[in-house]
């Protein structure tokens, strides 16, 4: 007997769980989205984009400004939020959209880890004003773009160079590492290639200032072809 009701019980209980379900799914399918609120979202999601536009366009550092990249992130924004929309209102469709996103591949590359940051920040943006939490999206993004501006625009780096020098001989190559000590910073040495009747080095170096002049004083020594000064940024070469 007390079989038949824990059994009894049990059969119950699944079936209140799976109508529950069945009501939660139903009630999702048929729920639309109001205009206002779709508009408001898109609106604090575009603003937060313009925000990460600006911010990306001002603490840039690297050698060549992508302004495509740049609008791009408001655009992941706001698509981002319209996603999140969608799978708020529609149990049924968020399966879907889970199923279809997770077959799609980036292949653009990401050099800059800065780069990085601002893709995932836009995309983080557009989820939490997807879902309503306007408040913590703006406070978070401020927050976040204070201190990115503060260490990327704030800080004092020495820019690096890459000094490439062709000379004839051994003691010319002496003679360069002696003048080069006196005339910068500090540098060292991040390759060499020796020929028959050629050196060339390669030399990494922090300028006393930034003009570049001792490279004039360089080209004026004896035995040597010539010299370039490179600047550069990680990967990124001008």
């Amino acid at each position: 007997m007390e079989t038949t009701t824990t059994a009894a019980a049990e059969t119950g209980a699944t079936t209140n769980f799976a109508d529950l379900l069945k009501n939660s799914v139903m009630e999702n399918v048929a729920s639309d989205i109001s205009l206002s609120k779709i508009l408001i979202t898109l609106g604090v999601a575009f603003l937060l984009g313009f925000f990460i536009y600006l911010l990306y366009k001002r603490i840039f550092s690297g050698v060549l400004y992508s302004k495509s990249f740049n609008v791009s992130l408001i655009g992941m924004t706001m698509i981002t939020a319209v996603v999140i929309i969608a799978i708020n209102s529609n149990l049924v469709l968020s399966l879907g959209m889970v199923g279809a996103l997770s077959i799609v591949r980036f292949r653009t590359p990401i050099k800059d880890p800065t780069d990085l940051i601002f893709l995932f920040w836009a995309a983080v943006a557009g989820i939490v004003t997807g879902a309503g939490f306007f408040t913590l999206a703006v406070i978070g993004s401020v927050v976040v773009g204070l201190i990115l501006f503060f260490f990327v625009k704030g800080g004092s780096v020495e820019t690096p160079y890459l000094l490439v020098v062709n000379c004839d001989s051994d003691a010319t190559e002496q003679l360069i590492h002696k003048q080069v000590g006196t005339l910068v910073k500090r540098y060292n040495v991040k390759q060499k290639t020796v020929t028959q009747d050629n050196i060339e080095m390669t030399l990494e170096v922090r300028l006393r200032d930034e003009t570049g002049r001792f490279v004039n004083q360089l080209t004026e020594l004896a035995g040597v072809r010539n010299a370039v000064l490179i600047s550069y940024s990680g990967d990124y070469v001008s």
